[in-house]
């Protein structure tokens, strides 16, 4: 650095001034001097940075007006001031400009269109990124009145040499299409062009505008299907998700489900002329088309994403669209989510949880990434065990052993909801798998003499629910729960075990031959009547109702045997001993029992007991006509069936917000916005498949008009080498012909053949310029020989 300036300085100008200039240079001067813009400076003094005609001021001034902005403080006030310097050709001053207009813009209209032939100019500068700018400003700016202007530099932009001013096109047609609806049709043409541009990055954002526009405009699509397929792997995070829910619902409306019945094809016999057996078998097989597929092969792709939710993304395709064998290789991906953060690995299993409810054997596999750890959150520990109930059934043995001790070791948890949760998970794990139930029942039957009253009542309940579903084989389950009478306290269980009593009553009593009074029921009700008194008003309910189911069977066995005894009094074959075998007294105690039952309930505080025992006792008040009353007591009751906490999410489109709060939260329909896949089209009804072949040109249509402007300029370099190649005599046969791609060998060979060109016109070139000179040199001494003799002449005639 020359330091011979340093000898004409200032004495005066210090070090610190040299490191305040210095810094303010270099754009840092405002912390220096003001300790930053938020302290602020008066209205004037920026005002007048402003109105400066030096850069370096106009920056300090713009940046201190954006940080007012992003402080939320006023800054309209120095609209005039900051729209004036939009013509200034610094960028970086252009930049902060535009930022100032797409805030205030809306403000003051008025004003903003003032700015707007400057930004119009710079349309047409020839810095792209300055291009760029000026088009996303003009269509953000909100201004409907310039709406045909922004039309106008869109469908500029969409010509335009740069891609990155073709990508700020496709961002300003959803701003365009809301400031003016009317400009759809001009849009349509822009999005037809751009979706076909050969940069991925440009095809991203028209997609994105595609959906927001015209999403049912399938036509659009088909000339750039198989474009927009290979362009995928390679687009960034936002455009891979806005093209894949574009192509998914392209797929539904333009591929039909085709299936076909696989053939089984036998070897021949021992003779080789012994044709082959073909049989037809009862699996069906779906049949892919051939451009399907290849979405379903570039979705593929896009499983090593670090994106999660475009693996998320691509499993709602290959689930709601794809095959098994596609979604069995999306599993594993889905999975290794878990490892995530908290938030992503709650959203992860809900997902997973989805796959699950259709295709519970591909997660069998990762059992182990479902046991519950003890940094999970409680919708977290849910959804494991969810996850664990729902690929029960196709685990192996020491699998299904496994899950079971998990769930039994978190039936002992403090938590009330955990303890909740895993005894019904083994409820559910038992009705899912018959062949494990009696295996899930024995364990929820060792539970039973827990002094936890929370995990003895939820026990109750799910051991109830299994027992209806097969109560023929339970009947020694009632003896035993029967005798845990004396040992619970909770209500609700002593409530449960009376009902079972009661229900299961009528079973005893034909198990042991007809006779209700060898069944335990009647003995039961013996025993809860001495402390009826003292028990919750939840028992007492079920013990009057116990009571009700027993003297109903009383009484049906007293009208029997009434009948029995006409029958064998006229026949004269009974004899008393006989009746007295059978069990016919006049001193029965289950008569007495309900009488004083219905007293006990009689002068109960409840109102309700009282009502349903002076129901009880009017259905029973006519020994011969219990029909009413069997109907309402002894009716078969209805198999509980305990489905999935996700069952009602079945169905939801995966990846999606609705899924994790689920239809009842969301609303009726779901959140606003959420939108489900389109119905399969049916067979026949499809698009024609040569639509995707290639580019189709209206009738009376520009070609040209269809391609962009890099396009363009690939077709005119082609050209050109096509005019040299026939220049320089290659054997061509048409222009199809030359238009063929070439190898290495005939490149070389094309460039032999015109240097051997070149040089053989350089050698006629040369044999030509030395004839040239040797006619000139033959002329002048022709013309110096005639101009001697000449002189001789002269000189004899002058002699002479």
């Amino acid at each position: 650095m020359d330091s011979s300036w340093l000898q004409h300085a200032d004495p005066t100008f210090t070090a610190r001034d040299l490191t305040l200039e210095a810094a303010q240079a270099v754009g840092i001067g405002r912390a220096v001097n003001t300790g930053g813009p938020s302290k602020g400076i008066p209205f004037a003094k920026l005002k007048a940075l402003l109105d400066s005609r030096s850069d370096r001021d106009i920056l300090d001034g713009l940046r201190r007006v954006i940080a007012l902005i992003y402080q939320n403080k006023p800054g309209l006030p120095y609209f005039s001031s900051v729209v004036k310097n939009v013509a200034n050709p610094n960028i970086e001053v252009k930049k902060l400009v535009y930022i100032y207009l797409l805030h205030y813009a809306e403000s003051d209209p008025d004003l903003a269109l003032l700015s707007v032939n400057a930004i119009q100019k710079s349309l047409t500068d020839t810095n792209p990124q300055v291009r760029a700018l000026a088009l996303r400003t003009m269509s953000g700016m909100r201004v409907p009145v310039i709406s045909q202007i922004v039309s106008l530099a869109i469908k500029r932009g969409v010509s335009d040499m740069s891609p990155h001013v073709r990508k700020a096109a496709a961002l300003a047609i959803p701003k365009c299409y809301n400031l003016d609806p009317n400009s759809l049709p001009q849009l349509h043409d822009c999005l037809q062009t751009l979706l076909g541009d050969k940069q991925y990055f440009v095809v991203g954002p028209a997609v994105q505008a595609f959906l927001e526009i015209c999403p049912e405009r399938i036509d659009l699509i088909h000339k750039h299907y198989r474009g927009l397929v290979r362009k995928l792997v390679d687009m960034d995070e936002w455009s891979q998700l806005a093209t894949l829910k574009l192509l998914a619902n392209y797929c539904r409306r333009c591929f039909p489900v085709k299936t076909q019945k696989i053939t089984k094809t036998t070897k021949k016999g021992f003779y080789e002329d012994e044709p082959d057996e073909t049989e037809e078998t009862d699996e069906v097989v779906r049949i892919l088309d051939s451009d399907f597929e290849s979405f379903l092969k570039a979705c593929r792709n896009l499983l090593q994403s670090r994106s999660a939710a475009v693996l998320t993304s691509v499993a709602a395709i290959f689930l709601h669209l794809g095959t098994p064998e596609y979604l069995a290789s999306v599993v594993g991906p889905l999975v290794a989510l878990l490892r995530s953060g908290p938030e992503t690995a709650e959203i992860a299993l809900y997902n997973i949880v989805a796959i699950a409810l259709e295709q519970p054997k591909l997660l069998v596999p990762y059992s182990s990434h479902f046991l519950i750890s003890g940094s999970d959150s409680p919708t977290t520990w849910k959804l494991k065990i969810e996850m664990l109930t729902l690929i029960f059934p196709y685990a192996a043995l020491n699998l299904q052993s496994l899950i079971l001790n998990e769930l039994e070791h978190f039936c002992h948890s403090s938590s009330i909801d955990l303890v909740r949760e895993s005894v019904q998970a083994i409820g559910r794990c038992a009705q899912s798998s018959p062949d494990s139930s009696a295996r899930c029942f024995r364990v929820l039957l060792n539970q039973i003499s827990s002094f936890d009253n929370l995990l003895v009542s939820e026990v109750l309940t799910v051991m109830r629910h299994l027992m209806q579903r097969d109560p023929a084989s339970h009947h020694k389950t009632i003896v035993r729960l029967a005798r845990n009478l004396d040992r619970t306290t909770s209500p609700q269980a002593r409530a449960t075990i009376v009902w079972l009593v009661g229900e299961f009553a009528i079973l005893d009593d034909q198990k042991d031959g007809g006779s209700g009074r060898t069944g335990i029921a009647p003995d039961v009700l013996r025993i809860l009547t001495k402390n009826f008194c003292g028990e919750s008003e939840e028992v007492k309910a079920q013990i009057v109702l116990l009571a009700a189911k027993c003297y109903l069977l009383y009484l049906q066995e007293q009208s029997q045997g009434d009948t029995a005894r006409v029958n064998g009094d006229k026949d004269g074959t009974r004899d008393d001993a006989e009746k007295e075998a059978q069990g016919i007294s006049k001193d029965d105690a289950l008569p007495k029992l309900w009488d004083y039952v219905l007293l006990l309930a009689r002068y109960d505080t409840s109102y309700d007991l009282r009502d349903r025992a002076r129901l009880f006792k009017n259905l029973l008040v006519e020994p011969k006509s219990t029909q009413l009353a069997s109907l309402l007591l002894l009716a078969p009751k209805p198999v509980p069936h305990s489905p999935s906490p996700s069952e009602s999410r079945k169905g939801v489109m995966i990846g999606t917000t609705t899924l994790v709060l689920g239809k009842d939260a969301a609303g009726l329909h779901g959140i606003p916005g959420y939108e489900e896949l389109p119905a399969w089209v049916e067979e026949g009804q499809e698009p024609n498949p040569q639509l995707r072949e290639g580019e189709i040109v209206a009738a009376g249509g520009d070609a040209r008009a269809a391609v962009t402007a890099s396009s363009r300029l690939d077709e005119a370099v082609k050209e050109q080498g096509l005019e040299r190649v026939v220049a320089s005599g290659a054997r061509t046969k048409g222009l199809a012909g030359a238009a063929k791609a070439k190898n290495l060998d005939d490149w070389l060979a094309e460039s032999d053949e015109e240097e051997a060109s070149e040089s053989e016109e350089e050698t006629v070139s040369e044999v030509e310029t030395e004839s040239e000179e040797e006619d000139d040199e033959s002329e002048e001494e022709s013309e110096d020989s005639d101009d001697e003799g000449d002189q001789a002449q002269r000189k004899g005639l002058m002699s002479g």
